[in-house]
């Protein structure tokens, strides 16, 4: 064989090996019930309940903050992260969390977070004056 053909070969092979473990982290959303019955790595999409309290002390423990949330379902469940917690917390609109049931507590490896729109205020007064 020919040196292209092999090198091709080879690039062909790196592209798929990659695509399969890129694929592999591509998840739909679950909720908290799924994440229960499962007890797999799942990723829940929700709002943060500003009713219940929150706790993170980092003069304490810097890599525990724990919040509740409510996913699309409507069930509401507590999350406890481990790692600090996200600048402006509180002002997001949604909230992706990304881990597993641990009794009756989900503790997530990650969290993304959606805050509002610095330039939402400009878009409604553009659309009133119009």
């Amino acid at each position: 064989m020919q040196k292209t053909y092999i090198i091709g070969l080879v690039l062909i092979v790196a592209s798929v090996a990659v695509f399969i473990s890129a694929s592999g982290d591509v998840s739909t959303y679950a909720s908290f019930n799924d994440a229960k019955s499962s007890g797999n790595r799942v990723k829940i999409s929700g709002v943060l309940d500003l009713t219940k309290d929150m706790v993170y002390n980092p003069e304490k423990d810097p890599n525990y903050f724990s919040f509740f949330l409510e996913d699309m379902d409507g069930s509401i469940n507590q999350v406890v992260l481990t790692k600090p917690k996200p600048q402006d917390f509180e002002r997001s609109e949604s909230v992706v969390v990304t881990g597993s049931m641990n009794d009756d507590v989900f503790v997530a490896t990650e969290v993304l977070t959606k805050c509002p729109s610095k330039y939402k205020n400009e878009e409604l007064m553009l659309q009133q004056d119009i």
